[in-house]
């Protein structure tokens, strides 16, 4: 158990800690290329939500870069157990990321060896689910690649989301929304889009290159979200959110023009959660 409740709890080669006292090796693929994968879950009221789910997605993710498979799910879900006792996570919020790297550079260069031993690492903490409403702008700089393997595995780079977020900050909006390459609207930087039209829930296409997210893929398996080619410029009465794992935020501008907000983000987001149970 962790003494300090405001230090966040670690895992790594065997060793719980603080994260001060816990070490990635400085040659990690993950730390030099971002040469890894993760998956950030919710922890609600003391239960990881959607494991199965985020545990699929980690596994297909391994597969589609030629990543060695990650620990199993036995052994995760013991593991995270774990966690959420020694952070005194049991009756209230938080959050667990876990990691999967292609392990230590052997040698300079980019090339992959083999005989690499991947790295795993488990990162834990207090987090209350996010339903600010926002402002957002159109991303004039970044855009999403639609054909590239990386739009549909959740990877350590996120290079490209700071410099969309950061365009949208000295803009003077919270946060960026993405075209792909061929100019199609797909997603934000680190969330999906929902637009709520004629009481129609819609979400941007899969082959848009947005991130096959969860609790998107959630809304899509119980016929609650529907996938739709959707234009940059929102109709009369549109209700648009970017939704995540840990969050449902009301947009209220899109660039200039600003949206309604009628629906409670936060009843509709826990609704897709309740539908697990």
């Amino acid at each position: 158990m962790i003494k300090n409740k405001n230090e966040r709890l670690g895992w790594i080669n065997g060793h719980w800690g603080a994260f001060k006292d816990l070490k990635v090796q400085i040659n990690d693929r993950g730390l030099n290329f971002a040469d890894g994968i993760f998956e950030t879950i919710l922890i609600f009221n003391g239960i990881p939500q959607l494991l199965n789910e985020h545990l699929n997605r980690w596994e297909k993710s391994a597969r589609i870069l030629d990543m060695n498979p990650p620990p199993s799910k036995e052994w995760l879900i013991s593991l995270i157990q774990n966690g959420i006792n020694r952070s005194q996570l049991n009756n209230v919020n938080g959050v667990i990321r876990i990691n999967w790297t292609r392990g230590e550079s052997k040698q300079r260069g980019i090339d992959v060896s083999q005989t690499s031993r991947h790295s795993f690492w488990l990162e834990i903490d207090s987090y209350e689910p996010n339903f600010e409403i926002i402002s957002t702008m159109i991303s004039q700089t970044e855009r999403r690649n639609s054909f590239s393997r990386l739009s549909y595995c959740k990877t350590f780079s996120y290079i490209q989301g700071i410099q969309a977020r950061l365009e949208a900050k000295n803009a003077g909006f919270n946060d960026a929304l993405l075209l792909n390459s061929n100019g199609e609207l797909c997603c934000s930087t680190t969330s999906n889009i929902l637009v709520k039209r004629n009481n129609n829930w819609l979400t941007p296409r899969s082959s848009s290159g947005c991130l096959p997210g969860i609790m998107r893929q959630r809304g899509i398996d119980l016929n609650i979200i529907k996938e739709a080619f959707i234009e940059v410029t929102p109709e009369d009465d549109d209700e648009w959110f970017l939704i995540n794992s840990l969050s449902c935020r009301p947009i209220q501008k899109i660039n200039k023009q600003k949206l309604k907000i009628s629906t409670n983000s936060e009843e509709f987001w826990l609704d897709l959660l309740k539908s697990n149970e």
